[in-house]
């Protein structure tokens, strides 16, 4: 179950670097808010977090925690919906809705002040709902988060409508998680009345809403999480990518580079702070080729003869490689050398990759044969 944690907390430490860079975008600062709700209410719902803080604090101030900050939770969500489509009305009725959730907040925790001594020192499924504190706790609570998860999961599926993959794949699973959510609110309240007068519901049952409403929540976060986690992968494979290549081009750019050390344009910024920086590695990454067809259009007068290139026009890139060291010994040794710049076989690809494809593989035949 620690395990579990991972996710929830990893989406906060994300949102929390975006909202960095963007701090008054108050729909992500909502998110933030409320994914920062589910982290530290997460830990609360083990029984190893929960018996933590009632040592400290005493009996139920565990169970009180979780609920508010699921409460706040849910508050935050429905900001998120608020700010981003309704505008100033929007503001106007998160203001409301603060009212709301202050009033349910402020009566679950008189409610919980006052109950007997370890009415909470339990979970929802061990709880004596005949209690009224008790029932009067659990179910107002799961009300008001049944209504706020509904009114979030009808939102959700409203803009997974109106969007594309990848973005709808990720708000439909927060659509069903919410709706879910809210359904399994619902269940547990109808349990609170049939607990509260006098009847009974089978444990492995509530066990097994307690378990789901664990899992949608992960849901939740994963579904709103999707879509900039599978950006950020894309990223990621763009880096290693351009990280590999760059390395892969070192023996042309060395040959090139030691024959014309003119061509190599300076860092823009400090080598140790550019290496693993995702700009760094990208502008280090274009720098390079452009360094290589420089010089490559440098060295072409020394590759062909006067016949105007058909001589290397078909070569393979060992060969190509083999003919290319040949000339780079002879730069600035021949005087007779035409210095006019000739067409080489390096622009034969339609798009900006194949150029770069042929490039490596001439890079990786210099490595071959050195």
């Amino acid at each position: 179950m620690e395990l579990l944690l991972l996710v929830p907390v990893a989406a906060f430490v994300w949102k929390l670097y975006q909202l960095k860079r963007s701090p008054h975008d108050a729909p992500l600062r909502c998110v933030t808010l409320c994914l920062l709700c589910a982290v530290l209410s997460y830990p609360l719902a083990m029984p190893g977090g929960a018996a933590g803080v009632e040592t400290v604090a005493g009996h139920g101030t565990a169970r009180l925690m979780q609920n508010v900050l699921l409460l706040l939770m849910m508050y935050f969500l429905m900001c998120f919906y608020l700010y981003s489509a309704e505008g100033s009305a929007g503001r106007t009725r998160a203001r409301r809705e603060a009212i709301v959730v202050a009033v349910v907040t402020v009566a679950v925790t008189a409610v919980a002040e006052t109950a007997p001594h370890k009415v909470f020192a339990g979970s929802f499924t061990s709880a004596d709902m005949t209690i009224p504190q008790a029932a009067f706790f659990y179910g107002g609570a799961g009300l008001y988060l049944m209504y706020a998860l509904g009114m979030a999961g009808k939102w959700t599926r409203r803009y997974a409508r109106m969007s594309r993959r990848p973005h709808s794949t990720g708000l439909w699973m927060a659509a069903v998680s919410l709706t879910a959510m809210a359904g399994a609110c619902a269940l547990r309240a109808v349990f609170v009345v049939i607990l509260w007068t006098g009847g009974s519901v089978p444990k492995p049952l509530m066990v097994g809403v307690a378990f789901l409403l664990t899992a949608l929540i992960l849901l939740f976060v994963a579904g709103f999480t999707y879509s900039g986690a599978r950006t950020r992968m894309a990223s990621l494979r763009l880096w290693l990518r351009h990280r590999r290549d760059y390395r892969r081009l070192t023996p042309l750019w060395e040959l090139l580079s030691e024959a014309y050390p003119e061509n190599v344009l300076r860092a823009a910024s400090p080598a140790v702070l550019d290496r693993w920086r995702a700009r760094g590695v990208h502008r280090r990454y274009h720098r390079r080729i452009v360094e290589c067809r420089d010089g490559l259009v440098d060295i072409s007068p020394y590759l062909v003869d006067g016949g105007g290139g058909e001589t290397v026009r078909n070569l393979d890139p060992a060969e190509f490689a083999s003919l290319l060291r040949q000339a780079a010994a002879r730069v600035g040794q021949d005087d007779r050398t035409p210095r006019r710049a000739v067409p080489l076989p390096m622009a034969l690809g339609s798009d900006r990759r194949s150029d770069v494809t042929q490039l490596i593989a001439v890079s990786d035949a210099l490595r071959t044969s050195a």
